[in-house]
């Protein structure tokens, strides 16, 4: 059981599926617009697309954009979770060869929905007003901008 803090966004995160043939995910990637977009196009294997979206080798950073908000993490619900993402984490070392992963694993933290206007950013044209599709099977590149 989870213990409160004084700072209630540190505690787990509990909350369930309504569906309980689905499970909760939480990935930290840098640019969460472009990661979520992405990650809306699947229904399979998250970790692997994860992993192909983003530099896990750079600590608190994602090329230009700098700060803990930019962190490599997966966030897991249960232990098999936890044992899928460090096995991951673990062949992406592999492949990083001399760069180290840095990606977090921790427990997920209690949810917090962002700001209305940040919801479907990329669909909702992002500050550019270029819409971008999230529709299952779209072909079309992730754009990134903030």
């Amino acid at each position: 059981m989870a213990t409160p803090t004084s700072n209630p966004a540190l505690d787990l995160d509990l909350d369930q599926p309504d569906n309980p043939n689905h499970e909760f995910a939480q990935f930290g990637a840098g640019c969460f617009w472009g990661c979520r977009a992405c990650l809306s196009e699947i229904a399979c294997n998250l970790l692997s697309l994860f992993w192909s979206r983003h530099d896990p080798t750079t600590l608190n950073r994602q090329g230009g954009d700098v700060g803990t908000q930019y962190r490599s993490g997966i966030y897991h619900y249960n232990d098999a979770q936890a044992e899928l993402a460090q096995k991951s984490k673990e062949a992406k070392q592999l492949e990083s060869k001399d760069n180290k992963v840095v990606t977090e694993i921790l427990p997920a933290k209690r949810f917090y929905r962002a700001e209305e206007y940040h919801q479907q950013y990329l669909e909702k044209g992002g500050r550019r007003g270029v819409q971008q599709s999230a529709v299952k099977g779209c072909n079309d590149p992730i754009r990134c901008y903030g």
